[in-house]
């Protein structure tokens, strides 16, 4: 996914049909506010219904929490950023991820859209349920929960500085995997994968380029009717 310029305006149009490219996009808000209730009635089943005690329940729920994030360092390495050969892989992989490098600024699309996440949402739990039973009602919503969470941190670095010095290595690593090299910093939610397969940026030996990053935050309109950026 090479492109000769990030736009810093607008977004990419991926279907000719209105409807189907209406679907394309989603607030992270109408994500969380769909997939809270499921997994808050998928744990009071598992606690209400099946012998598990407390610690058992919130421990599996941890294993999926952590699982997701191995889960996202994999997917972000092998699938979104595969180099397909044919037409239609290339299309594929430009409405999977590569619109998202082509236009960092485009709020709509770091969530999976409403329909194509619920779907796939539920074949995971199928998967899981088919693999470990019961358990899936508490792993699924602990999995799930890391995958809104790395929606989330994903649009927090887009959009504000890091909130804390410590986080600031998170942000400049999927920063420079957007200007410099997109086949190193693949962690969005953490970077402890790309230290442990040595896709981690040395940090201390990059240089932030400021106006690279600003090229790669959300547009704030401010009530003055100056534009400025968050940096």
């Amino acid at each position: 996914m090479e492109f000769e310029k990030i736009h810093n305006k607008g977004q990419a149009r991926l279907f000719e049909n209105p409807v189907l490219e209406s679907l394309t996009k989603a607030h992270p808000l109408v994500i969380w506010g769909m997939y809270i209730p499921i997994l808050g009635f998928l744990l009071y089943h598992a606690s209400s219904n099946f012998a598990f005690t407390q610690l058992q329940v919130w421990g599996i729920w941890g294993l999926g929490f952590i699982s997701w994030t191995i889960f996202e360092y994999f997917a972000h390495r092998f699938l979104f950023h595969m180099v397909p050969t044919s037409n239609l892989g290339k299309k594929i992989s430009y409405i999977m991820h590569g619109n998202h490098h082509h236009f960092p600024r485009d709020k709509q699309r770091l969530f999976m859209p409403p329909l194509p996440s619920i779907i796939l949402a539920s074949a995971i739990f199928s998967l899981m349920y088919l693999a470990m039973g019961n358990y899936a009602f508490m792993f699924f919503p602990g999995f799930l929960i890391g995958y809104l969470m790395y929606g989330s941190m994903h649009y927090a670095i887009h959009a504000w500085n890091p909130p804390f010095k410590w986080m600031k290595p998170l942000w400049r690593n999927h920063h420079l995997h957007h200007y410099k090299d997109e086949h190193r910093g693949f962690g969005v939610s953490t970077t402890i994968w790309d230290r442990v397969f040595g896709t981690m940026w040395d940090l201390r030996r990059e240089k932030e380029d400021k106006d690279q990053v600003q090229a790669l935050m959300f547009e704030r309109k401010q009530k003055s009717g100056s534009k400025s950026l968050d940096a």
